[in-house]
């Protein structure tokens, strides 16, 4: 018979081994969330397992005014590789995981509540990066995974006090690949320098993510800080200029597919902060294929004039086949299309009617 003292030992040594994240390398992948151990207790808290690092981005993708948290896991003994412009290399194992919330009526008396919608989870599988969409229960004690979820219904209040009732939908798997493509290939979007060289609040105090990230041993390569590039905050006028808030939300917002190894790399539109055209930018630039979208508006930008701007129409629309980004939201995000229209507002007015340009294709110019 084992002595208590062997069985205690034993009982610590599972206990230990509980709290490990559960990585998964290959199909097929589990069914519960709470099977890959990323969260410790209660798993509707978001209490990050060892090792299991939470993050944020300087501007992050605009989702119907969802709250996010972003937690990153990279398996023992590995790193990210650092890439001044593009997203890093992350090693064979590599969990992100988003959680999208919304704050809720809690009811009578009551302090709104978050109520917790779905959680994706972008992992480095070893046939490469899988994109796995969770649903969270009514009761938020566990998230199933759903490769095509049907939309939610999600009532919540903005804090200008607009009451909003929406149909949140939660992409599926082939459209994950859809924003998530680089050259065919699926990768992730968010965590490049400039999104990530911003100050977060960790349990041991604040720091740089970057510094964090290299301290920990989540990074290598990284330079001096001062050497590293840092995407503005949008809606933060000390961040950065208006022309560096505009680029840095149609960066992470459009430039993910308008790039030329994205998704919408045929339209010759590429919304990327490393575009330096203008023609390339839309300004003056004809659609490659007029239509609905349009909005019988000719050009992409009309400097000085947002309201016969075609990138503002699209952005101002929630119509199918207007709205761009065509997946990923469900109502316009008033405060960006303000940004953006005070964007093209502030460019000197130029007439865009001679001569008139159009980029045929994305590939060369």
């Amino acid at each position: 018979m084992r002595s208590v003292a062997g069985l205690i030992l034993v009982a610590l040594t599972c206990a230990a081994c509980n709290r490990q994240v559960s990585p998964h390398f290959d199909e097929p992948f589990p069914r519960k969330l709470s099977e890959w151990r990323l969260f410790s207790g209660k798993i509707s808290e978001l209490r990050p397992n060892r090792r299991v690092i939470p993050y944020d981005l300087n501007t992050p993708l605009f989702s119907d005014y969802a709250t996010k948290h972003r937690f990153v896991w990279m398996p023992p003994g590995t790193s990210a590789v650092y890439n001044a412009s593009n997203t890093f290399e992350f090693p064979v194992g590599t969990i992100f995981s988003k959680t999208f919330a919304f704050s809720v009526d809690a009811g009578a008396g009551k302090p709104p509540r978050e109520r917790l919608i779905e959680t994706r989870l972008l992992v480095h599988a070893r046939s490469g990066w899988v994109g796995l969409p969770y649903v969270w229960n009514e009761t938020e004690t566990e998230a199933t995974l759903q490769v095509a979820a049907d939309p939610t219904v999600v009532e919540w209040t903005h804090p200008s006090g607009a009451h909003y009732t929406i149909h949140y939908t939660i992409p599926n798997t082939n459209q994950c690949k859809e924003c998530h493509n680089k050259s065919k290939v699926m990768t992730p979007l968010g965590p490049k320098a400039r999104n990530l060289n911003r100050n977060y609040g960790y349990p041991e105090g604040e720091a740089n993510q970057l510094v964090y990230w290299t301290k920990i041993g989540y990074l290598k390569g990284a330079p001096p800080l001062d050497q590293a590039p840092k995407a503005a905050v949008w809606d933060d006028p000390g961040s950065g200029s208006l022309d560096a808030r505009a680029r840095a939300y149609l960066d992470i917002n459009c430039g993910t597919c308008h790039n030329p190894q994205g998704s919408a790399n045929n339209t010759g539109l590429y919304l990327t902060t490393a575009e330096s055209d203008p023609l390339r930018l839309g300004v003056c630039k004809v659609p490659v294929s007029a239509g609905q979208g349009a909005g019988d508006l000719r050009f992409g930008i009309v400097p000085g004039s947002p309201e016969t701007s075609i990138l503002v129409h699209r952005m101002a629309s929630s119509a199918p086949k207007v709205m761009m980004p065509e997946i990923g939201r469900t109502v316009v995000h008033e405060e960006g299309v303000a940004l953006i229209a005070q964007w093209v507002a502030a460019m000197p007015a130029t007439s865009c009617e001679a001569p008139r340009r159009r980029l045929a294709s994305g590939r060369g110019r």
